[in-house]
């Protein structure tokens, strides 16, 4: 029922209703006054409302339970609420006509669909931190949690997910442009907003393909002999090209932009970004501070550009030392959870990373589960690419590991599927 809600003492005199009631109760009673829903209507929705409880109670956990079928009556009138309020735009008139023209369970199946799509949705614009392959059963408690959640909750989560969705969308648009499609963006497991910088580092530069840490290196060096300006006091500071450069550093720096054609919303999104490229420049158009040291060494750097990496395909064509590829595999992390990360990782026949996010490490384990358990591959990982000063301490490290977990990584039950989740939270890195 609604409830009468009086003014705080001293504003000026007035009383309000507060309607308490879902949405669905509110479009009903108004369509019976208002002659939209009929006694028929009516009679279908009574009939309707208990067969979907029971659905939704079998799907959510069982039908033969009181406590689960009275959340059952919550959540499907909470589902039903949300589609019509967000259909409706919260018109009762509206609102009325969906229930009248359509049936009460398909409303309830477009309220389920509405959360599904939000679960599916990035939470954040790290590649590494989300798979974008739409609802799946492992969301399925998730869903439990948001279909008694309110309207305004899962406007305000569908605002931020929009949000971080077009900082993904906009980073794959410009990606694509450069060579690079989604999937690799997501193995490489970068943010959205170092893609969408780099991009645009790229085409300042006047280039057209996404780079990797060599062609990265020259597009800096490049900005710097068209933009950047000498330190004083250089041991060339007096040459003719020292006095060029600065000269040239006199005139007006690059400008970021989104490029033509690319959709409006995700326009926006790449200026907002072009900004903090504008000011990391005095940064980055500063010869005097080499370009690795800056943009894989300095914290407030790291990880805020991107470059493709293949560190054993950039061995052997650069003849690289082992060493240099192997901080490329690590991204320089050498503390044991990153490494146990990594290991893990090959000896499962995945892509070696030193980070995991909680889906991934279970995605992870159900793989270990269902393909075996390679602990060799590790060991011969470590032979084949770790600098040789090191081997001896990352195998032992390695076959502790094993010793201890192997065990619960392996075990088939539901319980072992939980601890075994539990050990990489505790030894690896899991965020």
């Amino acid at each position: 029922m609604p409830k009468t809600v009086f003014a705080a003492a001293g504003a000026p005199a007035a009383v309000s209703l507060y309607d308490a009631r879902q949405f669905f109760e509110k479009a009903l009673h108004y369509g019976l006054q208002h002659g939209v829903i009929n006694t028929q209507k009516l009679d279908d929705i009574r009939r309707d409302a208990p067969k979907g409880m029971v659905q939704i109670a079998r799907y959510f956990g069982s039908e033969y339970l009181r406590p689960e079928l009275e959340k059952a009556r919550d959540r499907i009138v909470n589902l039903v609420s949300l589609h019509l309020e967000s259909a409706s735009g919260g018109d009762l008139s509206q609102a009325a006509g969906l229930l009248r023209d359509h049936s009460f369970m398909s409303r309830s199946k477009c309220g389920s669909d509405m959360l599904k799509a939000l679960i599916a949705m990035p939470q954040n614009s790290h590649f590494g931190m989300h798979e974008r392959r739409g609802f799946a059963d492992e969301h399925i408690p998730l869903l439990a949690k948001w279909s008694l959640r309110s309207f305004t909750d899962y406007q305000a989560e569908l605002a931020k997910r929009r949000q971080v969705a077009q900082v993904v969308d906009a980073a794959v648009w410009l990606a694509g442009r450069l060579g690079l499609d989604e999937a690799d963006l997501e193995e490489a497991g970068k943010d959205a907003e170092a893609v969408i910088r780099t991009a645009l580092l790229v085409a300042a530069a006047g280039r057209d393909e996404m780079p990797d840490w060599i062609a990265f290196d020259k597009i800096i060096g490049d900005l710097r002999r068209r933009y950047g300006s000498s330190r004083k006091g250089g041991a060339n500071s007096n040459s003719a090209g020292a006095k060029k450069q600065a000269a040239v550093a006199a005139g007006p720096g690059p400008e970021f932009a989104a490029p033509a054609g690319m959709p409006a919303h995700l326009a926006e999104v790449v200026e907002g970004v072009a900004r903090s490229v504008t000011d990391d420049l005095p940064k980055i158009l500063d010869a005097a501070l080499a370009t690795r040291q800056l943009f894989d060494a300095t914290p407030s750097f790291m990880g805020r550009y991107f470059w493709t990496e293949d560190a054993l395909g950039e061995v052997d064509q650069h003849d690289r030392m082992v060493s240099d590829a192997w901080n490329k595999v690590t991204g320089g992390n050498t503390d044991d959870g990153s490494l146990l990360t990594l290991l893990l990782c090959v000896a499962a026949g995945q892509t070696p990373k030193t980070l995991l996010s909680e889906k991934s490490a279970a995605a992870l384990l159900r793989k270990i589960r269902k393909s075996g358990f390679q602990p060799r591959l590790a060991q011969q990982y470590i032979a084949d690419h770790a600098p040789a000063q090191y081997q001896h301490d990352y195998e032992a490290l390695w076959d502790a590991f094993v010793e201890e977990g192997e065990g619960t990584l392996l075990s088939d039950s539901t319980l072992g599927f939980n601890d075994a989740l539990a050990l990489l939270r505790r030894e690896c890195h899991i965020v």
